[in-house]
């Protein structure tokens, strides 16, 4: 079943791997999800589409389309679970060509209706990802409002923001 929804996400660089764990534990109350990851990104005429694999051999195909801009930014995506992704890998890059892979491991904790990731994603180092989810009545302000207020509960500096995902800062090395 394929779903479409909005966020607002921003990604920021983390300097201090252990003090952001511990904060964002503090803020959510609750013990951090452990989620290991493989991106694979094809190639597509708009937006991104990647194929992410999950260590207990499950998938999602996502699609999304957003800015690469710093801060916060509205991203529309939908995303189908795949059962078999090890085929479906082999099949989209036939048909499309891969452009890039980012292996991570993501701690994963929820505040109200973020998700807040704390990632470490090999070659690059430690991030702290948020994503606004918003319902179908609220506007991406509403979310952008959201995602400062806790990048500033965490005390997350504006100079330590990224405009691109993590696929383009691998493609800078």
């Amino acid at each position: 079943m394929s779903q479409k929804t909005r966020n607002v996400e921003i990604k920021a660089r983390v300097n201090d791997v252990k003090d952001i764990i511990k904060k964002v534990a503090g803020l959510c109350n609750t013990k951090a999800e452990v989620i290991e990851q493989t991106d694979t990104f094809y190639k597509t005429e708009n937006g991104r589409l990647k194929l992410r694999e999950f260590k207990d051999g499950t998938g999602e195909l996502i699609y999304y389309e957003r800015p690469d801009v710093e801060g916060p930014k509205l991203s529309n995506y939908s995303k189908s679970m795949v059962i078999d992704p090890t085929s479906l890998k082999t099949v989209l890059q036939m048909a499309l060509g891969a452009i890039g892979t980012v292996k991570k491991t993501r701690m994963l904790s929820h505040f109200n209706q973020t998700r807040i990731h704390v990632d470490e994603v090999v070659g690059l180092g430690n991030f702290l990802e948020l994503e606004v989810v918003l319902s179908d009545n609220q506007k991406p302000e509403d979310g952008i409002q959201t995602a400062q207020m806790i990048l500033e509960m965490l005390g997350v500096p504006a100079s330590d923001l990224l405009s691109g995902s993590y696929l383009d800062c691998l493609k800078l090395l």
